[in-house]
């Protein structure tokens, strides 16, 4: 009987496919969780109230009671039935709030209001003038310091202003309601240079400030908002205090009221901040 001869060359072929067999059949490592254990849940949420602030012409929160007793069957029941516009307290405005064929509310889709997020800090420009649009420079300056925006992220303001709520004096700059007080507004927004700059140079999805409006309380066409919803990129408006957020490594998760044909509407935002397992 004659002796089977196997080339060296195939016995390496052989054992390459051996092992490629053997680890395709190995169990797969476990994917790591996307909230690990040791980070933080941050909520930016200012909560809705009678004293939540509101456009000067916007109508203000209300809540009513219902019911909040013990019914005649013995058992306690509560309810209650609330008003107010769809922008005011911490909201979403949605891309057909300022373009006609933007999209409403309920179209956004649910990938566009959750994702990694970056903060570009500018409180100590806005502490300086309150009337402060934040600039492509102040984004030249973050990206000099952190790297390239990062595609498709969803881009936090933090102009301090959120330590100002509910006082409308500090945070809006007016007391006064109504369309008198709307050329006393005073407050930090994002230049139309730098939402353009955005929309041409950058890829966000979403962006949101800790002020009442993305533009700045002293404008009147509302620029900002017409070149960031006309592209249908959301603003989330009047965001909570961003102090412990970090720069970078955010995770938000900001989902509103899912309104048909809504223009707008109350926002729970939240933000994951990793930390040590």
């Amino acid at each position: 009987m004659k002796a089977l001869i196997v080339p060296l060359s195939l016995l390496g072929v052989i054992s390459l496919g051996w092992l490629f067999n053997l680890a395709m059949a190995a169990p797969a490592a476990a994917p790591q969780p996307l909230f690990s254990s040791g980070g933080t849940w941050i909520d930016l949420t200012h909560e809705f109230a009678a004293d939540t602030l509101y456009w000067p012409t916007a109508q203000r929160f209300q809540l009513e009671v219902e019911s909040r007793a013990m019914t005649p069957k013995g058992y306690f029941y509560a309810a209650n039935r609330y008003r107010a516009s769809e922008h005011g307290g911490t909201h979403i405005d949605a891309p057909i709030h300022f373009a006609e064929k933007g999209k409403t509310l309920d179209q956004l889709p649910v990938d566009q209001l959750l994702g990694s997020a970056v903060v570009v800090d500018v409180s100590s420009q806005a502490a300086a003038n309150a009337d402060y649009q934040v600039s492509v420079v102040d984004f030249e300056a973050w990206e000099k310091a952190h790297g390239p925006l990062p595609k498709d992220a969803i881009v936090l303001l933090r102009t301090g202003y959120a330590t100002r709520w509910p006082d409308p004096k500090t945070y809006l700059g007016t007391e006064q309601r109504g369309a008198e007080a709307v050329p006393q507004l005073h407050f930090p927004g994002l230049h139309p240079d730098t939402a353009r700059w955005l929309v041409t140079q950058r890829s966000i999805k979403a962006i949101g400030l800790d002020t009442a409006s993305i533009d700045y309380g002293q404008s009147s066409l509302f620029e900002s908002h017409r070149i960031l919803l006309e592209k249908n990129i959301p603003a989330f408006e009047n965001v909570g205090d961003m102090s412990q957020l970090p720069i970078t490594g955010v995770y938000i998760i900001a989902l509103p009221m899912k309104i048909k044909e809504g223009s707008g509407g109350p926002l729970r935002i939240v933000a994951w901040v990793p930390g040590k397992p």
